[in-house]
């Protein structure tokens, strides 16, 4: 019996040492994208914008521009951007990218069935407007 003793103090010091290990481990981000970009806003401050928004099967935005950068991370779905002068991009969930400033655009969803998500992060100067509508 004092074997069972020894054995689940054994026991409880390794469970311990497990947990421990396990506690000691540190979170990692995965980079999703990773892009050089021009354009960014120059002054001594900065305004964060972060967006979400849901495009209905179908539904397209505004023909607009940005005077910045803007990155698009898809969260359910897929987004496509149509960019003049340039191809079509199509990016499913879990994907992202960066849409160029000055370009005129309109982001779609071309599913019949199934909402795109996505995520907006947009930085600016204080007091920008997300997006200029384009003629």
């Amino acid at each position: 019996m004092r074997w069972m003793a020894g054995l689940g103090a054994a026991l409880a010091v390794l469970a311990i040492s497990i947990s421990g290990a396990a506690a000691q481990e540190q979170a990692r981000p995965h980079f999703v994208l990773r892009e050089v970009v021009q354009g960014m806003p120059r002054g001594e401050r900065q305004e964060v914008q972060v967006l979400t928004a849901t495009i209905a099967p179908g539904q397209a935005t505004a023909f607009h521009t940005h005077r910045f950068p803007v990155t698009v991370y898809v969260l359910e779905g897929a987004f496509t951007l149509e960019m003049e002068g340039r191809e079509a991009v199509t990016i499913p969930a879990g994907g992202a990218m960066v849409e160029p400033p000055h370009v005129r655009m309109t982001g779609y969803n071309r599913s019949t069935v199934t909402p795109t998500r996505v995520l907006i992060v947009y930085v600016a100067d204080p007091g920008t407007p997300f997006l200029d509508p384009a003629h």
